[in-house]
């Protein structure tokens, strides 16, 4: 348990999708925790991107000519690796990414249980079924799937394992070929995935790791790949959007949220503070999906505030490779930068500290102490722009209509938190909310961990869904398959044509009382 070794990232690095790589020029990589240099990481090309394109397309011939339940049996095998390798993985996790062990682990758990869900559900999804025909009797349907061919995934630094590899599976049952660029903050947690799906039987070509710039290796990506998966920014996902729009692919993405939680006046406070401090400071708030806005009503604000910002100020903030600290690092300066900015901006204008808003330099360059705002209104940044960070802002209420109504006050629709009196009151909340997943009683883990439920988001914080069936059948070209017998649209043989064409009204009449019409 600890910082990779160099020896790790040595057998590592021979797994990247680049020739010749140790002659190419490099960057640095650097442990969050202290901000020193672990490793460096190979640059790769645009011609490099192309190359391994080249060779996950012949590769994925090959693969999508072997059923779906063979291929499930190789990521199955992979799920179990991963679990077997938990340790490794997660200490990957935190020396590249700074964040505590507790949620270094939720990412080697989505993981493995991504990895069991596609393997046990995929080839059912996938087999060829019977559905209605036009006509009763004589038209025979049947739809198949067929792969796309090669997805490119752009996967982000905030969670390397878990984004590197649960769109990768999915998309590999369905028989395609996976290129990847991963952050380049985060290579080694990507290529930790390439090692253990190789080992689980995939062919390298397969799965090819290319790390790179984003405006290299990326639009590379884009202007290849037949389908993209991309996880980051709105702003970025639009401009991806747009591009992977001039080529008539298709486009997946989860994008940003500033993701609101409401406490109704009969909640568990309590239960409500922990499960905030959860949702808001998961992964040191470097979260798609985790809480930047408080909406408590009035009869218990006061309370919850208080206790709430009691429980942040003694978390334990700590650089450590065990289960001993709350919150861990950001994971860059540009972090630490973008959470700084939002305090002080707030602060300047009128906002009030109720725990941390400051640096943690003495315990390491890129931590932030957990922090809550309030009295915080639409001139300040951090009310309406996502932070990404440890900063959650908490508003009081008069009633939940008024709750509501300011979570869906927003461009964002991701994720929502509620902490009810019951579970039908907070169904009930939950359903006016535009968000593509709500939590009752918990953050995020919930409707993230239900690997069965799709996973998206509404307005500019996503297009398309993760997980589920759509999360696996993205990654498919549908086809229709129909046979025509005895009788057609043009007529019946042996019956005169203007007889025919006469009976079809009569006809149409008929079939809505059959069965299933």
């Amino acid at each position: 348990m600890g910082r990779p070794d160099r020896a790790t990232f040595d057998r590592l690095r021979q797994l990247i999708a680049i020739d010749r790589h140790d002659t190419r020029p490099t960057r640095p990589v650097l442990e969050a925790f202290t901000g020193e240099e672990m490793t460096t990481i190979p640059v790769g090309t645009a011609e490099d991107l192309q190359l391994a394109v080249n060779r996950a397309r012949a590769a994925q011939a090959r693969w999508a000519e072997r059923t779906p339940a063979d291929r499930a049996a190789v990521i199955s095998r992979f799920a179990d690796l991963v679990f077997a390798r938990r340790v490794e993985l997660m200490d990957m996790a935190q020396a590249e990414t700074g964040k505590a062990r507790a949620y270094a682990q939720e990412e080697v758990v989505d993981v493995a249980l991504t990895a069991r869900h596609y393997a046990a559900t995929g080839p059912k999804t996938l087999k060829a079924h019977r559905v209605k025909g036009m006509i009763p009797g004589a038209t025979d349907v049947r739809v198949r799937y067929q792969p796309k061919g090669v997805i490119g995934i752009i996967s982000p630094w905030n969670y390397p394992l878990t984004l590197a590899a649960s769109d990768a599976v999915a998309a590999l049952i369905a028989g395609n070929a996976v290129v990847i660029k991963p952050d380049s903050q985060t290579p080694y947690c990507a290529l930790s995935v390439a090692e253990l799906l190789y080992e689980a039987g995939l062919e390298p070509e397969l799965f090819a790791v290319v790390p790179g710039p984003g405006t290299v290796v990326g639009t590379a990506l884009v202007e290849s790949a037949d389908y993209l998966m991309f996880t980051g920014s709105s702003q970025t996902g639009a401009t991806l959007a747009a591009q992977a729009g001039r080529r008539l692919i298709g486009f997946s993405a989860e994008l940003g949220g500033k993701n609101p939680m409401i406490v109704t006046a009969n909640a568990n406070i309590d239960r409500a503070v922990e499960g905030a401090a959860r949702a808001c400071y998961s992964n040191s708030g470097q979260l798609c999906i985790s809480i930047e806005r408080l909406y408590v009503e009035k009869a218990i604000s006061a309370e919850f505030t208080r206790k709430f910002a009691d429980h942040v100020a003694n978390m334990k903030v700590a650089p450590v490779y065990d289960f001993s600290a709350d919150m861990g690092s950001l994971a860059s300066q540009a972090q630490v930068d973008t959470v700084d900015a939002h305090v002080k901006d707030a602060v300047e204008k009128g906002a009030t500290v109720l725990a941390g808003g400051r640096k943690l330099d003495e315990v390491g360059p890129f931590f932030y102490a957990p922090t809550v705002l309030s009295n915080v209104n639409e001139q300040m940044q951090c009310f309406g722009s996502e932070t990404f960070g440890p900063l959650v802002s908490i508003y009081e209420v008069d009633s939940v209509d008024e709750a509501v109504k300011l979570a869906n006050d927003t461009e964002y629709g991701l994720n929502a938190s509620i902490f009810a009196g019951s579970t039908a009151e907070a169904r009930a909340i939950g359903a006016q909310l535009h968000v593509g997943t709500v939590n009752i009683n918990e953050g995020y883990a919930a409707a993230w961990g239900s690997t069965a439920a799709p996973m998206g988001g509404m307005g500019i914080s996503g297009v398309g869904r993760r997980h589920g069936t759509e999360g696996l059948l993205k990654y498919t070209e549908p086809q229709t398959i129909a046979a025509q017998r005895v009788i057609g649209i043009d007529g019946i043989r042996g019956v005169p044509r203007s007889l025919f064409l006469k009976l079809v009204p009569a006809t149409m009449k008929l079939l809505r009382f059959l069965p299933g019409r």
